[in-house]
């Protein structure tokens, strides 16, 4: 039984390797854990078990040195988000956190996805978060499907071994397949890939956040609904 907890240090730890592998870092403040995501000029908050000025102010001051545009806050749907008003803090989009056997998702036919380690279309944050496949011991891969007009939908699996609270616990993030292309089983084919790749790592269980348009896909391959959090994003 996957737990909301579990989802969110597992959402805690893909940042984590993101920053790692972007060079960004993570830090905390007054018991608050932020995550630097250089790639993208994100600064962001995860998970805190309260919000307060003394955790946050430090952290946009640190933002603004490192040149962050962006600062988002993840949280639980039990924590008083009330103070993030007074510090310029807009309510944002509300992930669904879901979770699956791996077997589930892996068993659809896979079809063109393939992995891979390097793509030719990726520029700017996309060509710099793909690094994250490279890290040791390996703990992400990604995951393309093509066609003649070339790439048409991506997405990540992640497991990180070892980390505690996540034993068997690995994730999909990023995944996307172009407007123009949806509605022709890429979704389901890029899932099963990533599925498979987590579950050759040693995962028994898959997690990730979906939207609402995402939903249905993700319920229809294997995947029930834990709970959902919530987003907070400021603009500096």
């Amino acid at each position: 039984m996957v737990t909301i907890a579990q989802c969110q240090r597992l959402q805690t730890a893909w940042f984590a390797a993101l920053a790692n592998a972007t060079g960004g870092k993570t830090f905390s403040t007054h018991g608050s854990t932020w995550a630097w995501l250089p790639a993208r000029r994100e600064l962001m908050l995860m998970f805190p078990e309260r919000i307060s000025a003394a955790g946050v102010r430090p952290a946009l001051a640190e933002g603004t040195r490192l040149g962050a545009a962006t600062v988002g806050v993840w949280l639980n749907g039990s924590v008083d988000s009330a103070g993030l008003a007074g510090l310029g803090f807009e309510p944002g989009w509300q992930p669904w956190w879901m979770a699956a056997p791996v077997a589930a998702p892996a068993s659809y036919d896979a079809g063109a996805a393939r992995l891979t380690t390097a793509v030719a279309e990726y520029r700017g944050p996309l060509a710099r978060e793909l690094r994250v496949v490279n890290g040791q011991p390996r703990q992400a891969w990604h995951a393309e499907i093509r066609t003649s007009e070339g790439i048409s939908g991506a997405a990540y699996s992640f497991y990180p071994p070892g980390m505690h609270g996540l034993e068997g616990l690995g994730g999909i993030f990023n995944m996307e397949v172009l407007p123009e292309h949806q509605r022709q089983g890429f979704g389901t084919a890029l899932l099963s890939r990533s599925a498979q790749a987590a579950e050759e790592a040693g995962a028994r269980y898959l997690a990730l956040n979906a939207t609402p348009e995402g939903f249905a896909l993700y319920s229809q391959r294997g995947f029930t609904l834990v709970g959902r959090g919530r987003t907070h994003w400021l603009t500096l």
